[in-house]
């Protein structure tokens, strides 16, 4: 199939944790805009089993894989342990890369493809008790621009996106309400961005309209790093 056409006849986009927070949010701005957006459930697709990416990915070709299935284990140094390295490795940071991989090769047959990376201010800088989470927002960042290098003879473009504080459950497990008020303080627009705001540029990167965009980190934080140096 010619690539002009597989672009317009293929609306097919590959999301990885869309049932709650961020993936949700960009799950459904992608309905309204009249994306045709795989969800797999852990049935369907369980990103900790490498058998059951290569399984799950030969039966489909998306135009579109929006990696955001992720999991943050907070602890200090003391508390670490193999089984949640390995876990927090393997979904983080392993899992998208086989994704990656395995989609990847109908997209370079049909020259065009666009993948996103949702990553993490933490990926960009860190502090204590994010050692596990760092490690993979780090190493997906990295992923992201020795990919775009790879990729982009084929018209693949590969972003990642970092964002800040996001009011989500995974913000409200992880941080105490008063904790909460005291981060907002530190942060420009003095609130945390809501999940929509992620799934806005989410849906820009992997639109049409983003044609030259790869090997980005592009962070949406209200400002928090360019600011807060604590």
């Amino acid at each position: 199939m010619k690539a002009w056409l597989w672009r317009l006849l293929m609306n097919k986009i590959l999301i990885t944790g869309s049932s709650r927070g961020i993936g949700k949010s960009i799950k459904e701005l992608l309905d309204k805009n009249g994306y045709d957006c795989l969800t797999p459930s852990r049935e369907e697709l369980d990103i900790s089993l490498p058998e059951s990416i290569k399984e799950y990915c030969k039966n489909i070709e998306v135009k579109g894989l929006i990696n955001c299935a992720g999991i943050n284990i907070l602890g200090d140094l003391k508390s670490l342990n193999f089984e949640d390295t390995n876990n927090m490795l393997n979904s983080n940071l392993v899992a998208p890369l086989f994704l990656i991989k395995e989609v990847s090769s109908a997209m370079k047959t049909n020259n065009y493809g666009k993948i996103i990376n949702i990553s993490s201010i933490w990926g960009i800088r860190s502090k204590e008790y994010r050692t596990l989470y760092s490690m993979t927002k780090f190493g997906l960042n990295g992923m992201t621009k020795a990919l775009a290098r790879e990729l982009g003879e084929y018209n693949i473009l590969i972003n990642s996106i970092a964002p800040g504080y996001v009011n989500t459950e995974m913000t409200q497990t992880n941080i105490p309400l008063v904790q909460q008020n005291d981060i907002k303080e530190t942060i420009p627009l003095r609130r945390f961005a809501e999940p929509n705001e992620i799934a806005e540029l989410a849906l820009f990167l992997i639109s049409e309209k983003n044609s030259y965009i790869t090997g980005e980190v592009i962070t949406i934080d209200g400002g928090f790093l360019a600011w807060n140096w604590q």
